[in-house]
């Protein structure tokens, strides 16, 4: 076996998972669909086992896949890091960055503590807050670029990620069949609260609302203490929260759509930088059945 990867190789391998299959990952990279699952052939026979399988639609990792992506993402966030590191000392200005509160307390502050190490010249403002205040906030100019749902249909959007609609409880948390559903909410109006409600009522399943936070990070904490559950977009969750099976009789819910937005504006060289970095965060979807 070869002592060393080839990191485009590992790129392709890392962008199939993270953006769910070869024609997405092709058209991220710029290369044809070919060439990205000649790449994958390629670390396969390096390491002399089957690194992905299908499972309907889906490409899904083999134990052998699940070990290598994550050394992949590990060896590409350094070598991005090097590289940025050695760009930025050149690199200054200003990017203020807007992002939905699902994402606060997980992967955003390992980013941002990355782009502040990789451009240190570059004045970084970062707010969390509600899709609709962000998308406001970044037409009116006060923020540069913001990661949200909600915006499909606006001309500035670029799709980032596809994630799960899924219920969320604390660790061993299970629903019962036609017993009262206690919710942990955002206020109205919010998609995910209408959606949990309209949900359950479809279904005939009593619920009360027990708790509604100002934040996405007052749900989690409610929902890790075992005040209720919350129905919310899934990425990468805090610990002391589970994904749940969905409650009996209630279908599985559609994938909401994430994109990056720019207000249509022509971007600076450090926003060129932090999108850049925003396209290639840690893995953010879970294995959920």
């Amino acid at each position: 076996m070869p002592t060393h990867f080839d990191l485009d190789c590992l790129r392709s391998f890392v962008a199939a998972q993270e953006y769910g299959g070869f024609n997405r990952a092709a058209e991220l990279l710029n290369r044809s669909q070919s060439a990205v699952s000649q790449q994958l052939r390629k670390l396969e026979c390096q390491v002399g086992q089957p690194l992905v399988r299908r499972h309907g639609r889906r490409l899904v990792l083999t134990p052998a896949g699940e070990t290598l992506f994550a050394y992949a993402r590990r060896l590409l966030a350094l070598n991005d890091e090097a590289m940025a590191a050695l760009r930025g000392h050149a690199l200054a200005g200003q990017a203020r960055l807007g992002v939905v509160g699902d994402f606060a307390e997980t992967w955003l502050p390992e980013t941002l503590a990355l782009f502040r190490r990789a451009y240190p010249q570059v004045l970084l403002e970062a707010s969390v807050d509600r899709a609709s205040a962000l998308l406001d906030a970044l037409d009116r100019g006060v923020l540069d670029l913001v990661l949200t749902f909600g915006g499909d249909g606006r001309a500035d959007a670029l799709p980032w990620r596809t994630l799960p609609q899924r219920w969320i409880g604390g660790d061993g948390l299970c629903f019962k069949r036609m017993e009262m559903v206690d919710l942990v909410v955002l206020p109205a109006p919010c998609r995910f609260r209408q959606g949990a409600i309209d949900r359950l009522e479809a279904a005939g399943i009593p619920w009360r609302i027990v708790f509604t936070g100002r934040s996405v990070a007052a749900l989690w904490a409610a929902v890790r203490a075992g005040l209720g559950v919350s129905f919310r977009m899934v990425g990468e969750l805090p610990p002391g929260i589970s994904v749940m099976d969905d409650p009996p009789g209630v279908p599985r819910a559609p994938d909401v759509r994430v994109s990056i937005h720019d207000g249509g504006r022509p971007a600076s060289d450090p926003l060129v930088q932090l999108k850049q970095m925003l396209e290639t965060p840690p893995a953010l979807i879970p294995a959920v059945g």
